[in-house]
């Protein structure tokens, strides 16, 4: 041991009267429960650097010494105290992987990422014990460094310090008596942490720790959440059949902890990389570059473009917001993709959880509800009970979630998907344990139909009638702002320019042999420091590196407010949908029928703050509400879902028929000076296969709902 170990006790006090007085001052006034000292090591690194770097090397003798000489100066000042005493944020160097920490580490101060993943309950454990020897009566103090066993004395002091200096044991005089009410306790915890899943290789094993907390970080950490623990790794024998072995278990006794207040802090972006980022802000074509970004080797038609666009915007995300009165409205975007096998929906998925900082991916056929919520699993920390494990949606708090084959889930599992979806928070009753955990994450999810196919009926009707043909429940529809359907046309001129598309990602790909064998380097690597890269189309995108910092540096720096502007552009168009068929429905006998709910016009306003957050905008404008607006007409009016009837039981297609009708009147009246002559509106109405007896029909109802009048015969205008 140094002679900075040696003499800490000088050093700490000379620390503590220089550096922190007004600390101490606090500490003799009684405010907390738990009298704690922090100090964050780089003050103590400028204060002595050969000290700073022994506590490293030696913490639990000088960190105990520290203690004691801190003890000293309060009970000098008239005060007797139980001070604690924490060194955090400790310098990168000391920083260890879980599964990295070995015999070289044991007893040295380590710091580690970690997400806490269970929790015991409290238990109080003795830190100094008063004996009492039943000869004199004498009392003597002993501290109870080791949780695992108590000590006890074996001497009584002797005569000339008021004792009797018998033994006890075997042969003893006397005994030694546990004086329990002038013991000190203090209150413990066993967590269990897990190392991050993004800094865990593919193919290798989260490494998992336990770790002992005590005093005022008791009741600090909660399942789900990620933490800096520093820490000592300590060493105790296994015990095999009552019989100590060479083996030895490495638990942790935690010296404290840093939360991680700011999300996305496990992304470092570097000042130039902040500049590139906002240059990149400012380009005209900013949206379809973030498109082009999404999956680049997945070759985008029709309904794909759109799909990307909404997963860039899903990425970015809406703003959380607290309300006064207590509740909350969430910002996170959840996407589901319904389509036939074979359009990509499992890569999108993959790439997205990838991409999105704290992403993470689960397949339907393989997770259970308890691996989507939280498991009540009993107690690995010995003492049996249940104690609750986070899964998949509290583990992805404040990221995304990527549920693939969302329709294998069983009913009893995906239930519990509802208010985790809308309210975010898990409500657990299990093994006795009632709790709440939050799932403060975006969503999406792929579906297949459960005929493998959608059917021909499906493809014409509206996407929530082809959403029952994935046997999802329908309430679960409606917490899903975005719904596309993917299916697999067969049309010439795409499907040649995909396969040429997918031959040439083939050829660009790196032999993962030779990248095993280092023969060839790993083309993400290559990428690691480039912005823009060419697709295999000659399209420029972001790199997936990039991408994820201006992701990252946008949710943590930008939550864009909605003006005035921008709120009456989302209620004219809420309003005017509400509306459309509100005057059809009183003549059907169907006034109930909700052509569009308060949750779209959520979806809309999240829409909207993740374009302006895109842009990296403080105030969402006009021109990104007018966006999430072409977004979300798009998948309702594409696939022909102008209501939720499918919560109404109402059918869909005439409505939907007459409100085309209706806006082909619409198109050609402002074409024409508000008329519009029966000829031309079924030419219109035949490109949209709605025969002329249909369109008579339409506008016999539209008439005598005084929606639409004829100032001569055969012409028509709005009213």
């Amino acid at each position: 041991m140094t002679m900075a170990a040696h003499d800490s006790s000088a050093r700490w006090k000379t620390f503590f009267l220089e550096a922190k007085e007004t600390e101490i001052f606090t500490l003799l006034s009684k405010q907390s429960i738990t009298p704690t000292l922090y100090v964050p090591f780089h003050e103590l690194e400028a204060f002595d650097p050969d000290f700073a770097e022994d506590i490293l090397q030696f913490p639990r003798e000088i960190l105990n010494t520290g203690k004691e000489t801190l003890r000293q100066i309060c009970r000098e000042r008239g005060e007797e105290l139980d001070v604690i005493l924490r060194v955090g944020e400790l310098p990168r160097d000391s920083r260890r992987a879980i599964r990295s920490i070995g015999s070289a580490d044991i007893e040295k101060l380590r710091s580690s990422d970690v997400q806490v993943i269970k929790i015991s309950e409290i238990k109080p454990r003795m830190h100094i014990a008063v004996f009492q020897c039943e000869s004199c009566g004498v009392s003597q103090e002993i501290a109870q460094n080791n949780e695992r066993e108590l000590i006890e004395p074996i001497k009584c002091p002797p005569t000339d310090q008021g004792g009797c200096g018998e033994t006890a044991g075997r042969g003893g005089a006397t005994r030694f008596n546990l004086v329990f009410n002038v013991s000190r306790l203090i209150n413990n915890q066993w967590i269990e942490i897990q190392e991050l899943p993004e800094s865990v290789e593919s193919g290798a094993q989260p490494g998992r720790a336990k770790v002992l907390i005590e005093g005022d970080l008791v009741n600090k950490h909660l399942p789900g959440q990620r933490i800096v623990a520093n820490m000592i790794p300590v060493v105790y024998s296994e015990v095999i059949k009552n019989k100590k072995t060479p083996m030895f278990d490495i638990i942790y006794h935690l010296i404290s902890s840093e939360h991680e207040s700011v999300p996305f802090t496990e992304i470092k972006i570097t000042d130039e990389e902040e500049e590139q980022i906002l240059v990149i802000s400012k380009r005209e074509d900013l949206l379809r570059l973030m498109q082009n970004s999404i999956a680049p080797s997945i070759y985008a038609t029709g309904v794909m473009n759109f799909v990307k666009r909404s997963l860039a915007l899903q990425l970015f995300g809406g703003v959380s917001r607290k309300n006064p009165d207590g509740t909350r409205t969430r910002g996170d975007i959840h996407i589901l993709l319904m389509g036939d096998p074979g359009v990509a929906k499992s890569q999108l998925l993959t790439y997205v959880s990838e991409l999105s900082p704290r992403g993470k991916f689960a397949s339907g056929g393989g997770v259970s509800g308890a691996g989507l919520t939280a498991a009540a699993v009993k107690d690995s920390f010995a003492d049996g009970r249940f104690s609750l494990e986070a899964g998949i949606l509290p583990l992805s708090d404040r990221g995304l979630a990527a549920i693939d084959e969302f329709d294998k889930i069983n009913s009893d599992d995906r239930s519990v998907m509802h208010p985790a979806m809308e309210q975010q928070i898990i409500h657990i009753s299990k093994g006795g344990i009632t709790a709440s955990l939050p799932s403060r994450c975006a969503i999406i999810a792929a579906a297949n139909p459960k005929a493998g196919r959608f059917s021909k009926r499906a493809a014409n009707t509206s996407v929530l009638r082809s959403f029952s043909e994935t046997g999802l429940p329908p309430p679960l529809a409606s917490r899903f702002d975005i719904i596309w359907m993917m299916r697999d046309e067969v049309r010439a001129e795409h499907d040649e320019m995909i396969a040429k598309h997918i031959l040439r990602s083939r050829t660009r790909g790196v032999p993962e042999a030779l990248i095993d064998e280092y023969m060839a380097d790993d083309p993400q690597e290559q990428d690691k420091d480039l912005i823009l890269k060419e697709g295999v189309d000659g399209t420029d995108h972001l790199t997936p590196a990039f991408l994820r910092k201006y992701i990252a540096f946008a949710k943590r720096n930008y939550h864009p407010n909605i003006d005035k502007d921008v709120m009456a552009l989302i209620l004219e168009y809420y309003v005017q949908e509400r509306q459309s068929f509100s005057r059809e429905d009183q003549e059907d006998g169907e006034s109930n029928v909700v052509p569009i709910t308060a949750r779209a016009l959520e979806a809309l306003i999240r829409l909207t703050e993740a374009h302006a957050r895109m842009y990296l905008r403080d105030n969402a404008t006009v021109e990104d509400a007018k966006v999430s607006l072409a977004v979300f007409k798009h998948w309702r009016q594409e696939a022909g879902i102008e209501d939720e009837s499918e919560y109404s039981g109402v059918s869909v297609k005439q409505r939907n028929t007459t409100t085309i009708i209706s806006q082909i009147i619409r198109d050609i009246c402002a074409e024409n000076n508000n008329q519009a002559s029966i000829t031309s509106i079924y030419n219109r109405s035949i490109a949209k296969k709605i025969d002329e007896a249909t369109v008579d029909n339409i506008i016999q109802k539209l008439r005598q709902g005084g929606q639409v009048f004829s100032p001569r015969n055969d012409v028509y205008s709005m009213a």
